[in-house]
């Protein structure tokens, strides 16, 4: 008996160490590539909706806000099938990443927007004021004087949504993206072992997750040097 749970035991072990590369690979891959490319794209995105949704213009704020009310309302992993599965009924067929890309930059987006967007609230209308009283626009304003101070309030939100988008790109899994999570569903299928396998992939997410966390940390305090703060 002994002999037989040393030799299940080392089978185990045998298959932590067989799934792992793959698994570390796969995520360096595309998990962390598509959450730096799809938070980037994304975080482009937010600005200009921040910007449309607190302009004075309602032809911008109205549309912006619709946008942001429809990703905000619809679950993430609708809107993937609709951009993989749903598009192609309509002609246009996307290639499993791309698709991902855009789907969570369009996520990334919306919920960063408002993010942005109570940054920028955040600032005392009288720093608008004082930004008036000596001659700046509204343009100028915004960009020499409420953004930097935006920036530094937006900071740890931002960052905790882009360690978010590491662990919801595990999603990508349903629409064929073979990522971290979608390796370790293959090797689970190879060897049966469904506990021992996603316990190893959460493991790879907690360790990436940590990593940014730790990065997090350090650049809130970097930023709140150089800000005075």
């Amino acid at each position: 008996m002994e002999m037989d749970q040393a030799a299940g035991t080392s089978r185990l072990w045998q298959i932590v160490i067989e799934s792992f590369w793959p698994m570390l690979q796969a995520g360096l891959k595309y998990t962390l590539t598509l959450t730096v490319i799809s938070f980037v794209l994304g975080l482009c995105l937010a600005f200009l909706l921040a910007l449309a949704r607190i302009s004075r213009y309602r032809v911008l704020s109205v549309p912006a806000s619709l946008f942001v009310g429809l990703i905000r309302g619809t679950p993430l992993l609708v809107q993937l099938f609709i951009i993989f599965y749903g598009l192609p009924r309509a002609g246009v067929t996307l290639d499993p990443f791309l698709a991902a890309v855009i789907g969570f930059t369009l996520n990334m987006g919306a919920y960063n927007s408002e993010i942005l967007r109570a940054s920028i609230l955040s600032v005392p209308d009288g720093q608008w004021e004082a930004a008036a009283s000596i001659g700046m626009n509204r343009r100028q304003s915004l960009r020499r004087i409420i953004l930097p101070q935006a920036v530094r309030v937006s900071i740890p939100p931002l960052s905790n949504s882009f360690v978010g988008l590491v662990k919801d790109t595990s999603l990508a899994a349903t629409i064929t993206l073979t990522e971290m999570f979608q390796v370790s569903q293959q090797k689970v299928a190879y060897y049966y072992e469904p506990l021992l396998l996603y316990v190893e992939v959460a493991v790879l997410y907690l360790v990436f997750c940590t990593i940014l966390y730790y990065i997090q940390g350090k650049l809130e305090r970097r930023f709140d040097r150089l800000t005075g703060a």
